[in-house]
C-alpha cells in the first residue's frame, strides 16, 4: 500500500478537492513532509481514482478527531463513493488516517476546520503564532458550519502577537459581525485599536465589553495583555 505523508495543516477539502458523477469518482490530492507550508504553494500533485474511502477510528486516531472526519467525509462523498470506519492503518500518531481505494493510497493529519481551530489554541499557547494563524485561515478557507465567530477572534490573537494590527482588526470586526454580543471579539478589537494607537476606539470597545458582561472583567483573557 503506498502511503503518503501530508502536512498536519492540510485539511479535508484540500485533500479532496473536486467530485463528479464518473463511474470511478477522480480526486485530486496533494502531500508533502513539511507541515509548515503552505498547501496553495505545493506544486506535487497528483490525480487518483476513488470508490472506497476508510477511515481509521482506532484509539490513537480517534483521539486526534477521525470520528469528525468519518462524519465530514460521509456528508461530502457522493453516492458512488462509499466511506467507511475501519481498524488501525498504521502511522499511529499521525492522523487522522484514511486510506484511498482501489488506489491503496494512505493519507495522514486529514482533519477538520473544528480540528484545526482546536490545534490553533495550542499553538498559541505555546506561542507559536505563525502556525496558529496558518492553522485558522486554512479552517477559514473551508466555511465551516458554525463557531466561525471563534475562529476569527482566535486569528485576532495570532494576527496581532504577529504584528499584523490591520489584519487582527479585521478579524475582530469580523467576529462581531457574525456575534455581536462576543465580548472577548470586543477585547481583541479594543486591543488592535490600543496598537493602532487609537486609544478612544479601544476604550470604547472596551466599555462596550464590559457593559455587556460586566463579570469580564475578572477573567484571564481580560487581564491578559500583549506588550508592544
Amino acid at each position: 500500500m503506498k502511503t503518503f505523508v501530508c502536512g498536519s495543516s492540510l485539511q479535508i477539502p484540500c485533500l479532496i478537492s473536486q467530485w463528479n458523477n464518473n463511474p470511478k469518482t477522480r480526486v485530486n490530492y496533494i502531500f508533502t513532509n513539511n507541515k509548515e507550508e503552505n498547501y496553495n504553494k505545493i506544486e506535487n500533485k497528483a490525480e487518483i481514482e476513488v470508490e472506497e474511502i476508510r477511515v481509521c477510528t482506532h484509539r490513537s486516531c480517534r483521539k486526534q478527531g477521525s470520528t469528525a472526519t468519518l462524519e465530514t467525509l460521509t456528508g461530502l462523498a457522493p453516492p458512488n463513493v462509499s466511506v467507511k470506519s475501519c481498524a488501525c492503518l498504521g502511522r499511529c500518531g499521525s492522523g487522522p488516517n484514511l486510506a484511498l481505494l482501489p488506489a491503496s493510497v494512505i493519507l495522514s493529519h486529514c482533519g477538520t476546520p473544528a480540528r484545526a481551530a482546536q490545534r490553533a489554541e495550542l499553538e498559541i499557547q505555546h506561542s507559536d503564532f505563525y502556525q496558529a494563524e496558518l492553522l485558522l485561515s486554512q479552517a477559514l478557507d473551508l466555511y465551516p458550519f458554525g463557531g466561525i465567530h471563534i475562529i476569527y477572534k482566535h486569528r485576532s490573537c495570532a494576527r496581532l502577537a504577529l504584528g499584523n494590527y490591520n489584519g487582527a482588526l479585521e478579524d475582530a470586526n469580523e467576529a462581531l459581525t457574525l456575534s455581536p454580543q462576543y465580548t472577548e471579539a470586543y477585547i481583541c478589537q479594543g486591543d488592535a485599536f490600543m496598537a493602532l494607537h487609537q486609544y478612544d476606539a479601544a476604550e470604547k470597545s472596551y466599555s462596550t465589553c464590559l457593559e455587556i458582561d460586566p463579570s469580564i472583567l475578572r477573567s484571564k483573557f481580560f487581564k491578559v495583555s500583549f506588550v508592544f
